[in-house]
């Protein structure tokens, strides 16, 4: 069984030139990437009034769900990490605009421009740790802020997700919420293991009647709660990546790092040549809190 893309390495790594084409020329990814496409337009619930609407696509990729964008008579932006998956959109002549970024840094868009966000897939990479400098928590802060910030008032974002677990998808959604959102999680054919999908399902703006979270579909069309798919389902701890780096634990004693400690330290220091302060009454003396 192959692992999942999020943990093998880093979006701008893993979908290299090769892979970029792969999964660009795939039948069955463009057919899945475009039914969720539509789900997530469909949940988007944008206005049937035939005026155009500027939609932006974070994580968009080689312009898969973007062509559904335009299908449906949109405009819209592409937003991804991986430089080949856009080159691929370039040579495939998509109508939207591309823009090169992390959507971890935050998506960098003046307030209040887009009438609408979908995401197919790719939220969960900022759950990984792939860089020292990285720390999930503060991505996902970043990316919610800027979105919260570039949607129009009332505007909707619908992010199709694939949490590892269920405190992981918990931990996607409070950051949204923390950013100002209203919404919830959408779960379609929550009791099939391979076709169940789940949408974040985002209203900018405070709670009301059109922020209200739809229900998802069950296996014959119909729509079904949330509250039964997720009951059955472990509380795991937060699974942040299964690639961070492990930390060093530094031992340390209650009453702290004595003179001793620090002596000896110093002792070593010389020993490989380094220049050391000289040993004196005050060596390793704790300061006062203030003169």
């Amino acid at each position: 069984m192959s692992s999942r893309p999020e943990l093998q390495a880093p979006p701008e790594i893993f979908y290299d030139d090769v892979e970029a084409r792969k999964y660009t020329s795939s039948s069955r990814i463009a057919e899945i990437q475009t039914k969720l496409s539509e789900r997530a337009l469909e949940l988007l619930a944008l206005p049937d009034d035939g005026v155009p609407r500027l939609l932006l696509d974070i994580g968009c990729g080689s312009g898969l769900s973007g062509e559904t964008i335009t299908e449906n008579g949109h405009q819209w932006i592409g937003f991804d990490i991986s430089e080949s998956m856009l080159n691929v959109a370039l040579q495939n002549e998509v109508e939207g605009d591309l823009l090169l970024g992390d959507m971890g840094q935050g998506l960098g868009l003046r307030p209040g421009v887009i009438d609408g966000a979908i995401s197919i897939s790719a939220v969960q990479w900022l759950c990984n740790a792939d860089k020292s400098s990285h720390e999930p928590r503060l991505r996902l802060k970043a990316f919610f802020g800027s979105l919260y910030r570039c949607l129009a008032r009332g505007a909707r974002a619908v992010l199709q997700v694939y949490p590892e677990n269920l405190a992981q998808r918990e931990l996607i959604l409070s950051y949204a919420m923390r950013s100002g959102f209203a919404g919830g999680v959408v779960v379609d054919y929550p009791h099939s293991t391979k076709k169940r999908k789940e949408y974040l399902v985002l209203t900018c703006g405070p709670p009301s009647l059109s922020s209200v979270v739809p229900s998802g579909k069950g296996e014959d069309g119909e729509s079904c709660s949330d509250d039964e798919s997720s009951g059955n389902e472990e509380n795991q701890t937060v699974c942040i990546s299964d690639r961070h780096r492990p930390q060093k634990k530094q031992k340390v004693n209650k009453k702290g790092k004595g003179r001793e400690w620090v002596l000896r330290k110093k002792d070593q220091m010389r020993r490989k040549g380094n220049v050391v302060p000289p040993d004196t009454k005050y060596t390793a003396r704790k300061r006062k809190a203030r003169f």
